[in-house]
């Protein structure tokens, strides 16, 4: 998945706009997505789309996956939103289960819904938002952004270094799945989990080794301590997709000003 967001994010149609641009935009918007009112979240979260699949031309296959993937440790979490354990109150609970050989009831109440509905447009939000950055804009030019707004160079060698490791780290899990496969294994679903047991002192292993590897790469080929990046270069932003970016800015702070005073 890694390599795939990677490709995306230099194949895009918005891959030549400005970085600088569509960071700062992404981070309005993803403030606006923390603090808006929950049916405005949604409207940002489908806006955010629509820059992805519309204008990026991100294909909806991928965009689907990585959102669902996001969703689906939010669905991990719906039984500590939604289930309580104790003694509901008179008619609080819409739904409960007694608890064999306890007082004790499982009970869920309409307020514990109502919670995981909101936290479900925020987080929406905030997932579209941080999807079109990383999906419209590659890895490198987020670092001259970064740069540009004075992060230091020390933890701009570690962002780099560590989104090397990924992909050290893929490789290697995919070598070792692939050679557990040739050698007949995963037959089963118990035999599976020991495999992967056994396999992560070697994934570690074996992806030390190529980072050492990296590492003395970088010693032979002149490394003094310090990773130039390529200078920044500023690029202009089409007149319309800054009309629209402003103008959808100020429709959302004014209907959340009308829905305060309404």
């Amino acid at each position: 998945m890694i390599r795939r967001m990677d490709a995306l994010s230099c194949n895009n149609a918005l891959r030549q706009q400005s970085p600088m641009w569509k960071s700062l935009f992404a981070a309005v918007m993803f403030i606006l997505a923390y603090v808006l009112h929950p049916a405005l979240q949604m409207l940002i979260a489908l806006w955010m789309m629509r820059w992805c699949l519309l204008y990026a031309k991100i294909p909806p296959r991928a965009y689907g996956l990585l959102v669902g993937t996001a969703l689906l440790f939010f669905g991990l979490s719906l039984p500590a939103l939604l289930v309580e354990f104790g003694h509901p109150a008179a008619g609080e609970a819409s739904w409960h289960l007694q608890i064999p050989g306890m007082s004790l009831v499982l009970y869920m109440t309409p307020a514990g819904g109502m919670r995981a509905v909101l936290l479900l447009a925020r987080v929406s939000a905030c997932l579209a938002c941080c999807l079109f950055i990383i999906l419209t804009t590659p890895f490198g030019e987020l670092l001259q952004v970064l740069r540009r707004l004075r992060m230091p160079q020390i933890v701009l060698e570690l962002m780099l270094i560590m989104y090397r490791f990924l992909f050290l780290l893929d490789d290697t899990a995919h070598g070792l799945l692939l050679a557990r496969r040739l050698r007949g294994g995963q037959r089963g679903f118990w035999s599976k989990l020991q495999e992967a047991t056994s396999m992560a002192a070697s994934l570690f292993a074996n992806t030390m080794h190529r980072y050492y590897g990296l590492s003395q790469g970088l010693a032979t080929r002149g490394f003094t301590g310090e990773i130039l990046l390529p200078p920044y270069v500023k690029r202009t932003v089409p007149r319309r997709f800054a009309f629209e970016a402003y103008a959808g800015i100020a429709l959302l702070v004014a209907a959340q000003l009308w829905l305060l005073w309404a």
